[in-house]
């Protein structure tokens, strides 16, 4: 099974890309969790996809294509979730003759330095998923609050109860996935 790691967060000291990492890690047997940089994508802008998609996105929307499953890593800014995450997803949507998002299954996690966690940005994500067809895995969910004291200075992981936590949240993402994808 392949499931496509996206990472709402292009900074290089994300803890977000640090947990997508960590699912690497603990993902079971025989599953490869490919994670993908938003980071080459440009902003969205109508006028240039009139003439081409840029080769960024026609990549991006080929990774989701070619998963059985993405595992989106969602930081919250501002009490939502990033403009990079949005504008990969805007661009990806389109056109909608060739979205490749529709009935993909997926499952959110999200890390901040906070005491709240990412509550609020995987809630605000959801609708916006939801329109594209993505199909969501209710639960288990995964918000992981206070990560600077669960992440060592190079951005791994280093909590193990944390550690386990994700390994359940990817393999229920795995099992939600067989269901769906079935």
């Amino acid at each position: 099974m392949k499931i496509l790691g996206i990472c709402g967060s292009v900074r290089d000291g994300s803890f977000n890309r640090g947990l997508l990492r960590a699912a690497q890690e603990e993902a079971p047997a025989g599953v490869e969790l490919e994670i993908y940089n938003l980071g080459e994508i440009q902003a969205y802008n109508a006028d240039v996809e009139k003439v081409e998609a840029p080769a960024s996105v026609t990549a991006f929307k080929e990774a989701i294509a070619a998963a059985d499953a993405m595992l989106i890593a969602c930081p919250e800014y501002n009490g939502s979730f990033t403009g990079v995450l949005k504008n990969a997803l805007d661009w990806a949507s389109r056109p909608a003759s060739t979205q490749p998002f529709s009935g993909k299954p997926a499952a959110l996690v999200g890390a901040s330095g906070g005491p709240s966690g990412t509550a609020r940005a995987q809630a605000a994500i959801l609708p916006v998923l939801m329109a594209l067809g993505v199909i969501v895995m209710p639960k288990p969910g995964m918000m992981v609050r206070n990560s600077a004291s669960l992440f060592d200075e190079n951005v791994n992981l280093t909590d193990q109860d944390t550690r386990d936590r994700l390994r359940d949240q990817v393999g229920a993402l795995v099992a939600f996935a067989k269901k769906i994808n079935s």
